[in-house]
């Protein structure tokens, strides 16, 4: 039985850098992305027809969504390349994890001490340092555009004021929830793929054959919904970060 590790098993390294199975997907999935926005850009034609239709129809829904949260069709369009990004990517490389052969290739080696098998791929959300880093880039990119809205000045204040001990009080909680964010973003995501990944590794093993096709389609919906609800969620506290100038 293939066994189920929380940490990202290394392949090799690139001087002092580890490499694991679950950076290997995730710049495969970096790559098959970008190959394909480069792709598609080149073949863009002003009357849209074919596949064409389909991504334009994809990314408008999307852009409708966004446009409903942050009630302004302009801020949307402003903020939708990183919201949309995180989804893309995030909903791929769940997607990819689902692949034939992730998780089940491999060669036995030794791991945290001990003879263990050693697979080839891994969905990135699997391995912590993976959503962390990615909440990290949501939650930067969100005081980011925050600062450009309402002002460096003003954003900081919001955190670091010192006109009086209750406003200094509320600063300071708030610099916590935004590293609380971190947190939130990172476990919701590994917690709920991981959960995932167990699953069927469970499944596969007592019940092999068609029985974990049911639950193969069940993680197809759910790397799709987790990856929707960090770029929601994404969002959401940009809605609240460059709302503060309107007030």
């Amino acid at each position: 039985m293939v066994e189920i590790s929380l940490k990202a098993e290394e392949l090799f390294h690139l001087g002092s850098f580890p490499v694991t199975n679950a950076i290997v997907v995730a710049f495969a999935g970096f790559a098959l992305f970008s190959i394909f926005g480069v792709a598609f850009r080149r073949k863009l034609a002003l009357v849209p027809s074919g596949f064409q239709n389909v991504v334009e129809f994809a990314v408008e829904g999307f852009l409708n969504v966004v446009t409903g949260v942050l009630q302004s069709r302009e801020k949307a369009e402003k903020y939708l390349p990183l919201i949309a990004t995180i989804f893309f990517f995030v909903m791929i490389t769940n997607w990819m994890g689902l692949l034939p052969g992730v998780g089940s290739l491999g060669i036995y080696g030794e791991h945290e001490g001990r003879e263990a098998f050693i697979p080839f791929f891994r969905a990135p959300a699997t391995d912590l340092n993976f959503t962390i880093g990615l909440a990290i880039i949501a939650v930067f990119g969100v005081n980011l555009f925050a600062m450009l809205a309402v002002g460096v000045r003003r954003r900081l204040g919001t955190f670091f004021t010192f006109k009086n001990p209750i406003y200094t009080f509320v600063g300071i909680l708030e610099f916590i929830s935004e590293l609380a964010k971190i947190v939130s973003f990172s476990f919701r995501l590994f917690g709920n793929i991981f959960a995932g990944e167990v699953l069927l590794t469970i499944i596969g093993f007592l019940l092999p054959f068609a029985v974990p096709l049911p639950f193969l389609f069940l993680e197809i919906f759910v790397g799709f919904v987790q990856a929707f609800v960090f770029a929601m969620l994404t969002t959401v506290f940009i809605a609240i970060a460059t709302a503060e100038h309107e007030h």
